[in-house]
């Protein structure tokens, strides 16, 4: 596994794409640090970014990748290798080079700027962190598309789709929703409609521990006021590791069953 996954992060790293990827990434963090000296501001705007384009990106490689590479796959299938173990190394590889990307491009303009002086670094950190378990989730989600459908446009428009849900739709059914109701208790289920959104669920860990009440929204004040501040970053942290690893544990389930 360990030798596909070399293979699939080399792989990655040669291609352009992931150097467009870590040059946005690096721009970006210029760019906001020379229009905002605050740090802790330029935090704030770089979540709204992060929390959007990361799982765009990670859903997108994933299936492309899937869908580019199925040739080499069917040959590695052919040798006496588990197909979890192929399947693992490439998704793995896949997920440490997006998240590497991702370090690197908006950690090297930050540590110019002196992060290590600054207040905001524990913050700045929970952002890479949350950026980097939003890959992994949705290169897993991906992975699960594309293995669901041979057909490369279906398999495309449906991880587009899985997106724009969970990024846009989602919020706006859900804010409908709170409106219709607002008449009833919808306490519990706004915790538990928000731990089905690992975007949402994203949002709120980092407000929780930027605790700025007045961009929570009513779902954070909830989580804020059931668990506090400590207790919901724990709980958030839980529930985003059980995204990755039912997704992963679906991909493992699908291939002892697909006929490639």
């Amino acid at each position: 596994m360990f030798k596909i996954l070399k293979y699939s992060f080399y792989d990655l790293m040669r291609s352009r794409w992931s150097y467009v990827y870590f040059a946005f990434y690096l721009a970006l963090g210029f760019v906001l640090l020379f229009l905002n000296n605050d740090m802790n501001k330029a935090v704030i705007t770089l979540l709204n970014i992060i929390i959007v384009l990361t799982p765009l990106i990670g859903t997108v490689f994933g299936v492309m990748y899937y869908y580019n590479s199925k040739e080499f796959t069917e040959l590695l299938l052919a040798q006496p290798i588990k197909r979890s173990t192929i399947f693992m190394g490439q998704y793995l590889g896949i997920s440490i080079s997006l998240t590497l990307s991702l370090v690197l491009g908006l950690g090297i303009p930050f540590l110019l700027y002196g992060l290590f002086r600054s207040t905001a670094i524990f913050d700045f950190g929970l952002l890479l962190v949350v950026g980097s378990f939003l890959n992994f989730i949705f290169v897993a989600l991906a992975f699960n598309i594309a293995l669901s459908n041979e057909n490369k446009i279906k398999g495309f428009g449906y991880a587009i789709l899985l997106w724009l849900f969970l990024a846009v739709i989602y919020d706006g059914a859900f804010l409908i929703i709170l409106v219709m109701f607002n008449e009833y208790p919808l306490d519990k289920f706004s915790l538990f409609a928000t731990m089905f959104n690992p975007i949402d669920l994203s949002r709120i860990l980092i407000l929780l521990k930027l605790d700025i009440s007045a961009l929570l929204g009513y779902t954070g004040a909830v989580f804020k006021k059931f668990f506090g501040t400590n207790s919901g970053m724990i709980i958030s942290f839980v529930v985003m590791t059980l995204w990755i690893i039912l997704p992963v544990w679906r991909i493992n389930k699908k291939l002892r069953k697909k006929d490639f």
